[in-house]
């Protein structure tokens, strides 16, 4: 690829690599931080951050939130999901892996790359989509940067992160219902698979 020129800016998806030691050490796009109470999302066209809604309800991100760039969830994420879970009629959300990563120190905003080790993930289905979330550990944190499993970590903040994921679409008053369910918690080894599934969806589709 050529080098862009200096008023350019990389794509976050597209533009820049999920690093040299994927999948054991990714590098992470950060959208949305703890106290955001808005929901921000890379415009899929441009790259740039963008207000995707905001926070409905008190529940907030419990970690930093992004995704990992040339990553794709399609065909082969979809069929781990299928095998794992013995369900049929799965499909990818057709989205970029996302990501938690776990970090002692306060990062004030998104728009950020960082390095982080997965330690594991959640596989999240969302009215019938694959839409696993990463989970993964700063490098080099002072507190979290050692962990190697989810259990290493507290069981409340895996907790909390579950939490989360299960209650931030929700709707209180009942209107939609809620199709988010985690179908499984997985390991590291899981997580680093997946991180490869989606590498090859990205490659089918984005390459070439």
């Amino acid at each position: 690829m050529a080098d862009l020129p200096p008023s350019v800016t990389a794509h976050p998806w597209h533009g820049v690599s999920l690093g040299t030691g994927a999948p054991d050490i990714v590098t992470c796009y950060i959208e949305i931080v703890p106290t955001d109470t808005v929901k921000y999302e890379v415009d899929k066209p441009s790259g740039i951050l963008r207000v995707d809604r905001p926070q409905r309800f008190s529940n907030v991100i419990p970690s930093l939130y992004g995704f990992l760039p040339q990553t794709y969830c399609a065909e082969d994420l979809a069929a781990r999901c299928m095998s794992r879970t013995k369900r049929q009629g799965i499909v990818g959300d057709g989205d970029p892996l996302d990501v938690c990563v776990l970090s002692e120190r306060v990062i004030a905003h998104g728009g950020v790359l960082c390095a982080a080790r997965p330690i594991g993930g959640f596989r999240m289905i969302d009215g019938g989509q694959a839409d696993d979330k990463i989970v993964a550990v700063l490098v080099g944190d002072s507190v979290y940067g050692d962990a190697k499993e989810l259990t290493d970590l507290p069981k409340m903040l895996v907790t909390r992160l579950e939490h989360y994921f299960l209650t931030y679409k929700h709707d209180p008053a009942g209107a939609a219902g809620n199709t988010v369910e985690i179908a499984e918690t997985y390991d590291a080894a899981e997580a680093r698979a997946v991180i490869e599934a989606s590498r090859s969806d990205y490659a089918r589709h984005y390459r070439g």
